[in-house]
C-alpha cells in the first residue's frame, strides 16, 4: 500500500487533460476525421480547420473538443505507465530485429499467389517458389528475426516481388536465365542499425523484382501534408482576393470622394459667379 500512496497520505493523481499528446495520438484523431468526412459528418472547410488543430494540438485537453460532436466521443486519456519503456522509439530497427524463427519462413504460388504484408516476421531465410503465379513480400511493417535475413526465390514463368521500406540496405544475388532480378535497389546506402536484406535464387522465364516504397503511415503522413499544405494556398488566396476587394473598394471610395469634392467646387463657382451678375445688374 505504501507505494500507492505518497509519502503525505494522498493517492497520486490520475492522468488528466494537461497530460501531453503522442504523434500517435494525434493521427488517431485525424483518421477520426478522415472518417467523418468520407461519411458527409464533415464538410472539407471543416475537416481542413479540424484537422490543423489537431496537430497543433500538444494535450489531450486540446484534443478532446475536436471529435466532441462526433460518434467516436472524447478522445480517452491514456493510463500512465509507470514501467520504463525501451529506450528506442516506437519503429526503430532495433525494436525491429526481434529475433526468433520467423511468423513464416516459405511461400508457393502454382497458377496462384502468396503475399506475406502487414505485421509479420521475416526469418533468418524466407525460401519462396513461383510456378505460373506470383508472390509478394512485403517488409515495410515486418519486424526481422535478425540483423540479416535472405529471401531464396525461385520463379519459373512466374514472378515474385519484394517490398523494402527506405533505410534497409539490399544485395541481390539472383541468376535469371531468360528471366531476370530487380538489381536498382542495389547500392543504396541503409540506415545505422538498419537490416540487410540478400535476395537470391534462380528465375527462368520470370523475373523478381525488388522496389523500396515508404510504409503506409508515412505515405498518410505524406498526403495530409499535402492536403494541409493546398488547404493553407486556398486560405492565403481568400485573403489575398479579401486584400485585392479592399484595395478596389478603397480606390472607388477615393475616386468617389475626389468627383464629389470637384462637383461642390464647380458648384460653388457657379454660386459666385451668379452672386456678382446679380450685383452688377443692381449697380
Amino acid at each position: 500500500m505504501s507505494d500507492a500512496v505518497s509519502s503525505g497520505g494522498t493517492p497520486p493523481r490520475p492522468p488528466g487533460p494537461e497530460l501531453r499528446a503522442s504523434d500517435a495520438d494525434r493521427e488517431r484523431v485525424a483518421e477520426i476525421l478522415r472518417e467523418a468526412l468520407a461519411e458527409g459528418r464533415l464538410d472539407m472547410e471543416e475537416f481542413g480547420e479540424r484537422l490543423d488543430a489537431t496537430y497543433k494540438a500538444r494535450t489531450y485537453g486540446e484534443l478532446a473538443p475536436i471529435t466532441r460532436d462526433l460518434p467516436v466521443g472524447a478522445v480517452a486519456v491514456p493510463k500512465v505507465d509507470m514501467v520504463k519503456k525501451s529506450e528506442f522509439p516506437d519503429g526503430s530497427w532495433a525494436e525491429r530485429i526481434v529475433g526468433g524463427e520467423g511468423s513464416s519462413t516459405w511461400g508457393v504460388a502454382v497458377m496462384s499467389g502468396f503475399q506475406r504484408k502487414g505485421r509479420w516476421t521475416a526469418p533468418r531465410r524466407f525460401n519462396c517458389f513461383a510456378f505460373w503465379g506470383g508472390g509478394e513480400i512485403d517488409l515495410r511493417e515486418a519486424n526481422f528475426a535478425d540483423r540479416e535475413i535472405e529471401i531464396n526465390c525461385v520463379a519459373i514463368m512466374g514472378g515474385v516481388q519484394v517490398i523494402v521500406p527506405p533505410g534497409v540496405e539490399v544485395v541481390v544475388r539472383g541468376i535469371g536465365i531468360m528471366g531476370g532480378f530487380d538489381h536498382r535497389e542495389e547500392g543504396v546506402p541503409g540506415d545505422p542499425g538498419a537490416p540487410r536484406v540478400i535476395v537470391t535464387g534462380f528465375a527462368f522465364w520470370g523475373g523478381v523484382g525488388v522496389e523500396r516504397k515508404l510504409p503506409r503511415a508515412q505515405r498518410q503522413e505524406l498526403r495530409e501534408e499535402r492536403r494541409r499544405e493546398k488547404l493553407e494556398r486556398k486560405a492565403e488566396r481568400r485573403e489575398l482576393r479579401a486584400s485585392e476587394r479592399d484595395d478596389q473598394y478603397e480606390a472607388h471610395r477615393a475616386m468617389l470622394e475626389e468627383h464629389q469634392d470637384l462637383w461642390r467646387h464647380v458648384h460653388d463657382e457657379r454660386g459666385n459667379r451668379w452672386e456678382r451678375a446679380r450685383e452688377r445688374d443692381e449697380d
